[in-house]
């Protein structure tokens, strides 16, 4: 059956790709609607299981270690104000309509602040794709969204710690912050001294593909050791594929990641996302989805947009970096599945907040294309 659902994903990923490539959009978005059209809401070709979920998984976090790959570090260093401008200007405004909304919606203090922060989340792997396909990931728009999305994520994190702990849960806050310092800091020494050793002593053994063996040895190192502390998979990827980029395999290893990624593992993650959509029960709560989608859409474009501006953007620059933000993604459902689980979100919030994540999913790559039409690729 998963041999089925896979020849499925990737003939009907391809083609949907294709259309909306002749429309005019990113192909990312076909693949995302045409996830929806398999899925249990349309057609029922393509279900939800536990192996789809592991492959998807892959595929996102491949897609980050090439993003990694693809960065240039002199250029990120030159973009770290601008990342931190954009970062926190993504996350004030939300945080604070997100609680008032809730305060109106009768939720009680601890669950709007748990809205507000379940609005300011950011994930970045739709943008990543985008990005790439309007070549403009490694230009200065480019790497000021994934150092954002970097900021996004631990500050994020560390204030979902912060709110648990005064909700009750059982969460040292002091601990969080040092599991996170800890994890950078371990993080870049590795990938400054072992990394590059590593790869020269693995990439010489006399087997097949060993270059390519250890670049995905390290991407899944890091990526499972970013999860301990809390800050995410996808960014211990990126990180991964940092450190690799500035040694001499960088080319190799590139082009047989991207073979390996773009071949099965990154078009089942966005087709996934569209198969793993409920709809049903949703017509009793339209009205809070719609108020909730243009807050979670709006907030993210403007505040992140201006803060790209005062980092010293033009404005069309700065609506596209904003857009890039709108995207919430696996961040925020993992947010979301914690407030579920203590307490802070209800069964029929959680329900409704899936389906906000998924029109930003949906709104993000049109709105990139837009104010991205007019910059020229670096």
């Amino acid at each position: 059956m998963l041999i089925l659902q896979l020849s499925i994903i990737l003939v009907a990923a391809k083609i949907a790709g294709r259309l909306n490539v002749r429309l005019g959009q990113p192909s990312v978005l076909g693949k995302l609607l045409i996830g929806i059209v398999l899925g249990p809401s349309v057609l029922g070709l393509v279900n939800e299981t536990e192996t789809l979920a592991e492959l998807s998984q892959i595929g996102v976090i491949l897609l980050m270690f090439i993003a990694g790959l693809e960065t240039d570090i002199d250029k990120f260093k030159q973009t770290g104000k601008a990342s931190i401008s954009v970062g926190f200007g993504g996350i004030i405004v939300p945080v604070v309509l997100g609680y008032l909304v809730g305060i109106m919606l009768n939720l009680t203090t601890m669950q709007s602040w748990f809205l507000g922060l379940l609005l300011s989340a950011t994930s970045v792997s739709i943008s990543v794709q985008a990005l790439k396909e309007m070549d403009q990931l490694n230009n200065r728009e480019g790497t000021t969204i994934l150092g954002a999305a970097v900021i996004d994520d631990v500050v994020g994190i560390i204030a979902l710690a912060f709110l648990m702990s005064f909700a009750g849960g059982d969460v040292n806050l002091t601990t969080v912050i040092l599991k996170k310092i800890l994890f950078f800091a371990g993080a870049i020494l590795v990938g400054w001294k072992v990394v590059p050793w590593f790869l020269n002593k693995f990439s010489s053994l006399k087997v097949t593909e060993t270059v390519i063996s250890s670049a995905l040895i390290i991407c899944f190192v890091y990526a499972y050791l970013a999860e301990y502390p809390g800050v995410a998979a996808i960014i211990g990827a990126y990180i991964a594929g940092v450190a690799i980029s500035v040694t001499n395999f960088k080319h190799e290893i590139f082009e047989k990641v991207e073979t390996i990624s773009y071949s099965i593992f990154v078009p089942v993650f966005f087709t996934s996302i569209g198969v793993t959509a409920q709809f049903s029960g949703i017509t009793q709560n339209l009205g809070l989805i719609v108020l909730l989608s243009i807050i979670a859409i709006l907030t993210k474009l403007i505040s992140a947009s201006i803060g790209a501006k005062l980092a010293g953007f033009n404005w069309n620059s700065s609506l596209g970096i904003g857009s890039a933000m709108v995207f919430r993604g696996e961040v925020a459902l993992i947010i979301a599945t914690i407030g579920l689980e203590s307490k802070l979100l209800t069964q029929d919030m959680f329900a409704v907040i899936v389906v906000v994540i998924l029109v930003t999913t949906i709104v993000t790559p049109p709105m990139m294309k837009w104010f991205f039409r007019n910059l020229i690729p670096s």
